[in-house]
């Protein structure tokens, strides 16, 4: 199975650089990611950027969700 590497931009500020950078199975799913108390949702919409040499996945923030007790 591929890994993609993708770049997680938008959403809280305070979702710290090293968690930015994912490692995703596929680019046609969104990325649900854990963060404090509930899920950061991301979603790639065919955007590519390269950083530090290495061409990442743009995967941009559409809304957070409650963990659900």
């Amino acid at each position: 199975m591929p890994n993609f590497k993708a770049l997680l931009v938008g959403g809280p500020s305070a979702l710290p650089a090293e968690e930015r950078v994912q490692l995703t199975p596929t680019l046609a799913e969104k990325i649900k990611h854990r963060f404090e108390a509930g899920y950061e949702h991301f979603v790639h919409h065919g955007e590519f950027r390269t950083v530090d040499g290495e061409e990442l996945a743009v995967f941009h923030w559409t809304r957070r969700t409650a963990i659900a007790e």
